[in-house]
């Protein structure tokens, strides 16, 4: 079908997609961030934390962190879906896929250093301004299962970002008819909007973040090594704050 015809169903497909998915979590991380800027505490002194415990008893609150994983996946699905053709499945289409695991994990554990490392660097300097709040991305109550659920959790936000913010959006929007740049932009700065619940250096941070992984995509077209990056990333935030002592965590 030519792309004249295919452009306004498309551009109502993507807000449909975004807006079941990183779309509506950038309107309320928009909403944080005013409430926070207006709030009379600094936003240095403020905190957010991340993969909270839902109910004080522990299978109840089990229930509740797989089911929020696996619904989280549900817009995931359904951009693949949409952009899955005839004789070629999406997952193909956007690198998603098992066809080079060990590339894909090199690679993954490459980005995942160049990204990571700095962003630590950039989360304490964030603090120290005065721009970033305090982070607890594992506000879990102490169980067993507390540790694979961090991890199912780094892993759903992997794919749920890399293959919406990344794969899905940058191919509708060049289906669309978007320039590169105008993509690339579009694509990091979503990605800085749902980080910006954290405070304006999470935005810069999050929106550089996702200029390097655009790129990569660009170049490469797979998204999985961007997945196995960012659950890299993810699992060390979330499970390496777990595992610390007390007294770190409460500096931190």
């Amino acid at each position: 079908m030519p792309t004249a015809v295919r452009r306004p169903g498309l551009r109502a497909e993507v807000w449909i997609v975004l807006g079941l998915s990183l779309g509506q979590s950038a309107i309320y991380s928009l909403m944080r961030i005013y409430v926070r800027l207006t709030s009379e505490t600094a936003l240095g002194d403020q905190s957010a934390s991340i993969n909270t415990s839902l109910s004080p008893r522990p299978y109840v609150d089990l229930t509740y962190q797989v089911l929020g994983i696996l619904f989280a996946l549900v817009p995931v699905a359904l951009a693949l879906y949409l952009l899955s053709e005839p004789g070629r499945a999406a997952i193909h289409r956007i690198g998603f896929d098992l066809a080079r695991p060990l590339r894909d994990l090199g690679a993954g554990l490459g980005i995942g250093a160049l990204i990571g490392i700095p962003g630590l660097v950039f989360y304490a300097i964030g603090r120290a301004l005065g721009i970033t709040v305090a982070v607890n991305p594992a506000a879990l109550n102490d169980h067993w299962w507390a540790i694979p659920i961090l991890i199912l959790a780094a892993l759903k936000n992997a794919v749920l970002e890399e293959v919406i913010a990344v794969g899905y959006l940058l191919e509708r929007l060049e289906e669309i008819g978007w320039s590169w740049p105008l993509r690339t932009a579009a694509s990091a700065v979503l990605r800085g909007l749902y980080h910006l619940y954290q405070g304006i250096g999470p935005f810069f941070g999050n929106l550089v973040m996702g200029l390097v992984f655009n790129e990569y995509y660009r170049r490469s077209k797979r998204v999985m090594p961007l997945v196995v990056a960012h659950t890299l990333i993810d699992i060390v935030a979330f499970v390496g704050y777990w595992l610390l002592p007390e007294t770190w965590r409460a500096w931190l």
